[in-house]
């Protein structure tokens, strides 16, 4: 068993979660922000603002809200009853039940993101944390595949259609910047060079990415204007930008709304990068393989149809594609052969034939 299904008691502090948020989501306003009201009388009038400390420079940040109104006042009530707290307790109680949650830094990062609006903007998680919240919201604990130091977002960036929410405007690298860990942009290896990444002032192993699928075979970071950040190519990364769902990132602090793969796309997407993957970083590839395998497992028998469809689309983008859909799906057969997926991804696959290899070219 690649998962281990979570209880009754989880699936329900999940849910509720979940409800929660998207609620929260949908009135959110400046009270739903991380951060606290404080009050001015400026001769004689009382004004209200909203601040945060930002921890890495002591710089304290407030947004002017108004004159004091009853209106106004009752929406600093509700922020300081809010609902911030109960969804901290109802995410430690998901927590203590079996759900998974992400360390507060890492969730840090996240929840900011979400409060400047880059899911909004068609931001979408992916990595390891797109895994556990998609174990949480299929009511599955991973176990060893779900370890990561890394966090990493993708966006369709400026060049793809995908029927994302509508385009705005979002200062993504200064939220990230401004993060109370503090994170720098990672430099190029020459000084002009510039990277989609950060890494924490206080934690050089933690490292935020952002990534785009590749067009044209462009590999280097282009700036992306409404995103306000750099976004690095991937080669198949479209793949999963398609049938996006949303999901709950939880932690001992908070939960916060997310944008996250569709499973089943996610589930064959980490074959090819798996084998994209495997010669340069075989550790990571590893983990990918593995993820693929628990998601199957745990997605499958509810889900055949959608997978016949997916693998034949995927398999009918080109002859890259085909070439690592083989390279993972005979790496898959190894390490999970129980998987009922096999037998029908192993069908289609016969069925598109072998990959063509390229001629060599000819000599004068």
């Amino acid at each position: 068993m690649l998962s281990t299904p979570l209880g009754a008691a989880a699936q329900a502090a999940y849910s509720e979660l979940l409800d929660v948020v998207r609620h929260l989501e949908l009135s959110r306003s400046i009270e739903t922000l991380s951060g606290s009201f404080n009050r001015k009388t400026v001769r004689g009038i009382v004004y209200w603002y909203y601040q945060f400390t930002e921890v890495d420079t002591g710089k304290l940040t407030q947004y002017f809200i108004g004159p004091d109104s009853d209106p106004l006042r009752a929406l600093v009530e509700r922020a300081r009853a809010k609902d911030a707290r109960s969804i901290t307790r109802l995410a430690a109680a998901a927590i203590a039940h079996g759900c998974a949650g992400a360390t507060p830094t890492h969730f840090r990062v996240v929840r900011r993101l979400n409060e400047v609006g880059f899911f909004r903007a068609g931001g979408l998680l992916i990595g390891t944390h797109a895994f556990l919240a998609c174990g949480n919201a299929l009511g599955v604990s991973w176990g060893e595949a779900a370890r990561t130091q890394d966090l990493d977002f993708a966006h369709a960036g400026s060049n793809i259609e995908l029927g994302l929410p509508h385009l705005m405007k979002v200062d993504t690298a200064s939220a990230i910047e401004r993060l109370e860990a503090g994170f720098l942009p990672i430099p190029g290896f020459r000084p002009w060079e510039k990277t989609a990444s950060f890494v924490s002032k206080t934690d050089r192993s933690l490292r935020v990415d952002f990534l785009a699928p590749m067009v044209g075979g462009k590999e280097a970071p282009y700036e992306h204007a409404e995103l306000g950040v750099r976004l690095q190519p991937l080669r198949f990364l479209e793949f999963i930008l398609e049938d996006v769902g949303q999901a709950v990132v939880l932690s001992a602090v908070g939960a916060t709304l997310v944008n996250v793969p569709d499973p089943a796309r996610y589930a064959l997407h980490k074959m090819l990068v798996y084998a994209d993957r495997r010669a340069r970083n075989p550790t990571k590839a590893g983990k990918d393989l593995l993820q693929s395998a628990a998601l199957l497992e745990a997605t499958f028998a509810d889900r055949e149809d959608d997978y016949k469809r997916l693998w034949k689309d995927l398999h009918a983008r080109g002859a890259g594609w085909r070439a690592r859909a083989r390279k993972g799906f005979a790496a898959l057969k190894k390490l999970a052969p129980e998987l009922d997926a096999l037998p029908m991804m192993d069908s289609i696959q016969r069925k598109f034939g072998p990959t063509p290899r390229k001629k060599p070219a000819a000599r004068a």
